[in-house]
């Protein structure tokens, strides 16, 4: 028996579906995180170029628009576990060059701006009563690292049961093979995953 059959023996990788109220959330797609020699590498910049043309149809049909940021403060003084594990994380301020959007994906006025001091974009921040108070009921998940703050982002967002669609080709990470495991382990826990060109076909009508 493969490792497959037994999944599908246990019942899981069953699909959640689109449904009415979908947003887009962009996690850390922030310039750090497009160098290698800081925080990027692996396939990143090729989750951010199939990100642009998601972005736009999301405009274009009005769905809410989310992007998050790492952001600790100048001194430190909000920073704890996580940057013991990864003390580079404490470079990412307000102010920092490498914690800025990229140009590419840049937010419009009236989007979500996250600043966040954790892997998930939920935790301790007002992610979740912006979804509440957008009526959201489906969240479309790009962002890096698909293996970190994605997955973190994707396992909340289930947990605040939404319908959690992962854009295979629209998150990345700087190594290909947490990538691919943390894609094929999402897929049967926690999100569905499309593409960002089988999105905009699906979403097209709507």
């Amino acid at each position: 028996m493969s490792e497959l059959d037994i999944y599908a023996r246990q019942g899981f990788a069953q699909k959640i579906g689109i449904g009415e109220r979908p947003a887009l959330v962009m996690v850390d797609f922030v310039v750090g995180f497009t160098d290698p020699a800081h925080f990027g590498g692996g396939n990143i910049n090729d989750a951010i170029g199939h990100t642009v043309g998601l972005l736009a149809f999301a405009r274009k049909h009005g769905w809410p628009v989310a992007h998050t940021r790492v952001v600790y403060a100048e001194d430190g003084s909000d920073a704890g576990a996580f940057t013991r594990k990864a003390p580079g994380l404490r470079k990412l301020t307000e102010t920092s060059p490498l914690s800025q959007i990229v140009d590419s994906l840049q937010p419009n006025a009236g989007e979500l701006v996250i600043r966040k001091r954790q892997a998930s974009a939920f935790f301790g921040t007002e992610f979740s009563s912006w979804l509440l108070w957008n009526r959201v009921d489906t969240l479309f998940v790009t962002g890096c690292t698909t293996s970190g703050c994605v997955r973190a982002t994707v396992v909340d967002a289930v947990a605040h049961n939404l319908r959690t669609i992962v854009v295979t080709d629209g998150v990345g990470d700087r190594a290909l093979g947490p990538h691919e495991a943390n894609l094929f382990d999402m897929g049967q826990k926690y999100a569905d995953l499309m593409t960002a060109a089988e999105i905009m076909t699906a979403m097209s009508g709507q």
